[in-house]
């Protein structure tokens, strides 16, 4: 059975950095292949994982709108983007990624929409774990319009104006289309856990990610995630978090 988990957050916070962590979590520490999606057209989840993106989605969204997609007998335009959504997943060691680019624009995509709507359903049973790296207004994630999303993670740093953007996106997703069956937040770069808990009041809090300089200097020499030791703190927790929150198990690293 697939589990779905969406990570949100305000632009800084670490988000993107917490979305790869907990991609490698998975892979290393749970069984089943994971699709990670890049939803946020200002992150970038390719490089924090170590891969490549030749192809996004919103180039897909366009070519379609522009009839540049090669279609033919017993291909129709739904067959040809839905092809071509297959070829610009990329393929790694223990995980595919799906950027999905640009947002709409002023252009009509309702059509190719529908059939993006149509593939992420399908790819949320393909694959054991789905990961939807979000935008903080979380857009990409109201557009699915099957399978509740199971875990929501909206990653948030230790300061005032953070726990006041962790409240509205948890607000914002009990307004949203989807079932989420579970929330909570990842405070991420927690110096002083005591300065905390006055913030964190009435949050539901995962799980508190220590200030990590090796994270700092992996984040400035864009270092992929796969390439931090294994006993790094902020690994650890993020894993330990997964594992609670979705009431599972998973192998301890090795």
């Amino acid at each position: 059975m697939s589990q779905t988990i969406a990570i949100s957050g305000k632009g800084g916070s670490g988000k993107t950095t917490l979305a790869g962590l907990i991609v490698r979590a998975l892979v290393e520490r749970a069984s089943g292949s994971v699709l990670a999606v890049d939803a946020d057209p200002n992150a970038c989840l390719a490089s924090t994982l170590g891969v490549e993106v030749e192809t996004t989605v919103g180039d897909i969204r366009d070519d379609a709108l522009e009839r540049k997609l090669q279609t033919g007998p017993g291909m129709d335009r739904e067959r040809a983007v839905e092809y071509a959504i297959q070829r610009a997943v990329v393929e790694a060691n223990g995980f595919d990624l799906l950027a999905m680019g640009h947002t709409e624009g002023p252009k009509c995509y309702c059509a190719v929409n529908h059939l993006l709507r149509k593939y992420l359903d399908r790819a949320a049973t393909d694959y054991p774990w789905l990961v939807l790296d979000n935008e903080a207004g979380m857009e990409h994630l109201s557009r699915r319009t099957t399978d509740a999303v199971d875990l929501l993670v909206v990653v948030a740093e230790p300061t005032p104006i953070g726990a006041q953007t962790a409240r509205r996106i948890l607000g914002l997703a009990e307004r949203l289309p989807v079932t989420i069956r579970r929330s909570g937040v990842i405070w991420n770069k927690v110096s002083d856990p005591t300065r905390l808990e006055p913030l964190a009041a009435g949050l539901p809090t995962m799980a508190r990610v220590p200030f990590d300089p090796q994270i700092l200097e992996a984040s400035m020499a864009g270092t992929p995630v796969f390439r931090l030791p294994a006993d790094c703190a902020a690994l650890e927790t993020v894993g330990n978090a997964l594992a609670q929150a979705l009431g599972i198990e998973l192998a301890q690293p090795s």
